[in-house]
């Protein structure tokens, strides 16, 4: 086996900078959650007209508490030790759970790809609710302007989304300093308040919330649907754990992230409890009137950076899903030649763009999107924890007991949380359960799609070498250079080689057969990235192994391969790319609807060649027509 080397580096920071990683992982993880008191407090109280002080401490007593379990124990202790080889988010823990229990791979696989689709869902509405939020400050400094909030957050959305093409390397050194500032802010404003009443700390006792649980369980019960605002974002901790490390974001959430939240969960209490009647946005009532437009500034500066990162979040996502073989080839945009997974997807973008618009045009205010953004949140965070059930079970071979009592406490907790925003159906709750349902049957299409395809060019495939033997026997032309036969499955032959010869009826001096295979991890290692062999004097085959949160360009990729003189010269070379065109036979047992949407997406796809960055100059499609 010959190797080359392949790798890049992983982010912009060096991970011996602790300083650094952790204020970069302020903005890059915990902008969702940072931004969530403005708008969670506020939800838990619409259409509740008692605003006394045994309730308040009740409601803040549950949000602690969400707070503590939720994000502190479940994700930051627990979940955060479920990595692949380093690196985290629900395809990830996916491909754990697959490799940990072969024998559920229908019942992960469909588990993964829900969380997957809840999270583009979830890639919606976190613009939606936070920039709107964030701008809904206006209307509290000045009333008469409070017709300019639908506008001005529109704007704001459109050129975040214009500058996606541009790539967040630039704009993210910019994120962690801001974040910290937000964070701070959010702490004193807190500390200020709380001076005012602090007898609002008692809510750090979960006997407040279990008082409030037991006096009223169908009013607690419904109001964790806005509970779980608080806590929003949780998740994405988790996801990004494999740019910073597992200790810079543990290191930020307890020493920043936590503490500033609480503060001023607890001091948007205080206030309550002194003034009541302002449970309207008790979030800028907490600033005075000097601070307020600089905090809506802040606070719109915050709710950017949260939604750039749930939108680089949605790049990765569809990348990795790419790579995996769950959704169709894609046009991916690297936009740094330095740092690591600093990827464009454009058709994305501009779905993303055309979703969020038209969700805060048809919502119209952050209290109506609550109940949608909720029921994204729990449903990622239950899939999450049967996922790392698996894992730990299987793969950490924890007893029984220990992974029961855990992960059933959990479970509990996000059936509670999933099942309150569960009945908001009719309130938004349908928004992101509809979205995740057809993200997921265009995935399912795809993969089951892939594999009926599969199985019809198998029916007629040939083995590689026996095909090479019969071309002895032809009398071919010979014509000088390279050719490069993209082909998925390395050992049969692929039908661009077919239709070349029996229609130009010649051969190239050198043919190379290069698959690039996706392995079921992040990355491979440089030892085990290319494999060479030898088929018969003028036809190699090279295999690429590459991990799924790889990024693979052929031709930089290539020029580390010149550098080994034992591989081919592939830089000049022409590659031939199979382009069939895919029909529907009368007589497939193939789904119908999933059939009809797999068409479509086969023929809408990007070749192989466009997809790895071949120079289209290079690049010779042949191909013909299949029935499925």
């Amino acid at each position: 086996m010959t190797t080359v080397s392949t790798s890049a580096p992983r982010s912009g920071f060096d991970k011996d900078d602790k300083r650094s990683l952790f204020i970069a992982a302020l903005g890059a993880v915990y902008g969702d959650i940072g931004t969530s008191p403005l708008y969670a407090l506020k939800t838990c109280f619409i259409g509740v007209q008692d605003v006394s002080p045994a309730n308040v401490l009740g409601v803040l007593s549950l949000i602690a508490w969400a707070l503590f379990l939720v994000v502190t124990v479940k994700y930051v202790m627990v979940i955060l030790r479920a990595d692949n080889r380093g690196e985290g988010g629900v395809l990830a823990l996916t491909t754990l759970a697959l490799r940990a229990t072969p024998w559920r791979h229908r019942a992960v696989l469909t588990a993964g790809l829900l969380g997957a689709a809840l999270f583009y869902g979830d890639s919606i509405l976190t613009p939606s609710i936070s920039v709107l939020s964030a701008v809904e400050g206006i209307g509290v400094a000045l009333p008469m302007f409070e017709h300019f909030v639908m506008p001005v957050t529109l704007v704001l959305l459109v050129a975040l989304f214009y500058m996606q093409r541009y790539g967040s390397g630039k704009m993210g050194a910019l994120f962690g300093p801001i974040m910290l500032i937000w964070f701070a802010a959010l702490a004193l404003l807190g500390i200020n308040q709380i001076n005012q009443a602090p007898e609002v700390l008692a809510a750090l006792n979960p006997y407040h919330a279990m008082v409030y649980v037991s006096d009223n369980p169908l009013r607690a019960f419904l109001l964790l649907g806005a509970v779980v605002l608080a806590v929003t974002g949780g998740e994405a901790l988790y996801a990004d754990m494999g740019h910073f490390g597992v200790g810079p974001v543990r290191r930020a959430w307890l020493l920043v992230v936590l503490p500033a939240l609480l503060l001023n969960y607890f001091g948007q209490g205080a206030l309550l409890l002194t003034h009541p009647e302002i449970i309207d946005n008790p979030f800028y009532q907490m600033a005075p009137d000097w601070a307020l437009w600089p905090l809506v500034i802040l606070a719109t500066m915050a709710t950017i950076i949260a939604s750039q990162a749930v939108i680089t979040g949605a790049f990765s996502l569809t990348h990795q899903a790419v790579q995996l073989g769950y959704l169709p080839r894609m046009r991916v945009t690297h936009t740094s030649e330095h740092e690591y997974g600093q990827v464009y997807v454009p058709f994305i973008n501009y779905v993303l763009l055309i979703s969020v618009v038209l969700t805060v045009l048809a919502f119209g205010s952050s209290e109506k999107m609550a109940g949608a953004y909720g029921a994204a949140v729990t449903g990622a965070m239950t899939v999450d924890t049967f996922l790392a059930y698996l894992y730990f079970r299987h793969t950490r071979d924890w007893p029984v007991l220990q992974a029961v009592a855990v992960f059933g406490l959990f479970l509990l907790v996000d059936l509670a949380f999933l099942g309150s925003n569960m009945l908001k159906i009719a309130e938004g709750g349908w928004f992101p359960v509809t979205v995740a349902l057809a993200i997921y049957t265009i995935m399912m299409a795809w993969i089951l799609g892939r594999l009926r395809l599969n199985e019809c060019r198998a029916a007629s495939a040939q083995p590689l070498h026996d095909y090479i033997i019969s071309l002895h026997d032809k009398p071919l032309a010979r014509v000088p250079g390279c050719a490069v036969y993209l082909t998925a499955p390395a050992e049969t032959v692929p039908s661009a080689l077919v239709h070349n010869i029996a229609h130009n009826k010649v051969l190239h001096d050198r043919n190379v057969f290069l698959t690039i295979k996706v392995e079921d991890a992040p990355r491979v290692p440089d030892i085990d990235k290319a494999e060479l062999s030898v088929i018969e004097p003028g036809f190699e085959q090279l295999v690429i192994h590459c991990g799924f949160m790889e990024e693979v360009e052929l031709p930089r990729l290539l020029r580390r391969l010149d550098r080994d003189a034992s591989l081919p010269d592939l830089m000049g070379a022409t590659y031939f790319a199979s382009r069939d065109k895919i029909r529907i036979s009368p007589t497939s047992r193939f789904k119908t609807l999933l059939r009809t949407i797999f068409v479509s997406e086969a023929n809408w796809a990007i070749n192989s060649a466009d997809y790895y960055g071949v120079p289209a100059q290079q690049v010779v499609e042949m191909g013909g027509q299949v029935d499925i």
